[in-house]
């Protein structure tokens, strides 16, 4: 791992953290070019791009709902029973994110409100490369499901030998998945973006993919929803002198199995910690299974030594981690002074795949310091909100006038004219103008009853021009 040292009253700098930020121009190129092919060609199109990078297609897509179920009776006894406590542990913290709608009245009758309504229809993507990703489902799967979405479909691509796993499918059957389409990569994104001949258009996509399907995901923003443009995994070690140097080593490689291009940072106010961190991390990836995939993602790897605590947290606030551990004496202490992180662990027992697999909070988190302004998954991202806005008489001759006052100042004479005429109305004590003629006379007026005195003029080197 690199280390950057910092003293005195360093801190550290973005340019310290050299992250390569938004996707590979040829990357974007690659996905645009088989997301129009899939638009255009539908089914025949994506069953190319299927045989060219995963090298099997099946004959339907769509897996047979008795394939799926059937994935129960295959694994594992232990596996299927920690599956359903995951499932049980993630609904009950998504159920209280729920948002209900809701309406208030002011004194004049006016009523003003929200409502909420679930999505219409949601794709889940889950990975089927390097590794099988069964709690991707249920992390997807279940917010989903808890805001209501009618139709939740998943999409995986299958191995060479046209196989899926049946641990996916499993947790597919656990979360309540209601269809399951054999395909992936930038060619399922576009399948799900615009719909072909056997797979449906849906509203949203979620999951995390290769950069291709992240790269998709981006192209089809808009046209459909997305949950985020997620990249490689990211865990961040605050760590003092109480951590114990065998567990950070383990929490980093936790990371660093994930993928090569995965990245871990170790922040720190005691530069002892770090010789025993690495020394414990040559010990263990000996015997990862993973060895190759870890030490390629520890390679790129950041240290960053800290003459302070104060300067440890400034870093973690600069390096807005996808998962942060707080491994230090009173870190709930801490907490307060975090800003900036996707899922934050708290202590030294709290370990991040903990997070990742049964604790409850989404696992689908904002990547590459997008935690600055993005969130976890969650159920907010499944529902969406319609403003309700419904005006009483004296609601409108309380506020109508400033409408049109508003209105006037923008030179938007027909707003002005919508208000303007409902209060013509009252004025008449009718709730229709008896005649159309009579009623558009000196329309200007009813629009914009008196001049607005004209504004100044702000003059920029001070002062104020006439």
């Amino acid at each position: 791992m690199r280390t950057v040292t910092l003293t005195g009253s360093q801190r550290l700098q973005q340019s310290d953290l050299e992250r390569q930020g938004a996707l590979p121009r040829e990357v974007m190129e690659s996905a645009e070019k088989i997301v129009d092919t899939v638009r255009e060609g539908g089914d025949e199109a994506v069953r190319n791009f299927c045989l060219k990078f995963d090298g099997a297609c099946p004959d339907s897509f769509r897996v047979p709902d008795e394939v799926v179920q059937g994935a129960l009776d295959m694994v594992d006894p232990e596996f299927l029973s920690s599956l359903r406590k995951a499932h049980s542990q993630i609904r009950d913290f998504h159920e209280r994110e729920r948002e209900q709608s809701w309406f208030t009245t002011r004194e004049d009758g006016t009523i003003l409100g929200v409502k909420v309504t679930p999505v219409p229809s949601v794709a889940v993507y889950v990975p089927g490369g390097r590794a099988q990703y069964p709690s991707t489902v249920l992390m997807d799967t279940v917010p989903a499901k808890v805001a209501g979405v009618p139709r939740v479909i998943m999409v995986t691509p299958p191995q060479r030998d046209g196989s899926l796993s049946a641990y996916t499918l499993a947790a597919a059957a656990v979360a309540g998945v209601d269809e399951v389409y054999a395909v992936g990569g930038a060619q399922a994104i576009g399948a799900v973006a615009y719909g072909t001949e056997s797979i449906p258009k849906v509203s949203k996509i979620v999951g995390p993919g290769n950069a291709y399907v992240a790269a998709a995901k981006r192209y089809v923003s808009g046209d459909v929803g997305i949950d985020m443009v997620a990249g490689p995994s990211e865990v961040c070690v605050l760590a003092d002198a109480t951590a114990d140097p065998v567990v950070v080593a383990a929490d980093l490689m936790a990371q660093a199995e994930h993928d090569p291009l995965a990245t871990c940072y170790l922040v720190t106010d005691a530069p002892d910690l770090v010789e025993g961190v690495n020394a414990a991390v040559e010990a263990l990836v000996v015997q990862s299974p993973r060895e190759k995939i870890t030490r390629a993602s520890l390679e790129h790897g950041l240290v960053v030594s800290c003459p302070s605590l104060d300067a440890a947290v400034d870093a973690v606030n600069l390096i807005a981690p996808e998962h942060l551990e707080l491994h230090c004496d009173k870190a709930f202490d801490l907490l307060g002074r975090i800003q900036n992180a996707g899922a934050i662990f708290v202590g030294p027992w709290s370990s991040e795949p903990l997070g990742d697999y049964v604790a409850g909070p989404n696992h689908t988190l904002p990547t590459g310091g997008t935690a600055v302004f993005s969130n976890p998954l969650g159920v907010y991202d499944f529902q969406k909100r319609s403003s309700v806005i419904s005006y009483t008489p004296e609601g409108l001759r309380a506020d109508g006038p400033a409408v049109q006052s508003i209105a006037q100042a923008e030179g938007l004479w027909a707003h002005a004219l919508s208000v303007g005429m409902r209060r013509k109305l009252l004025l008449e004590q009718t709730e229709r103008f008896a005649d159309v003629s009579t009623a558009c006379q000196d329309a200007i007026a009813t629009a914009w009853p008196r001049k607005l005195d004209e504004p100044g003029v702000p003059n920029l080197r001070g002062g104020q021009s006439k």
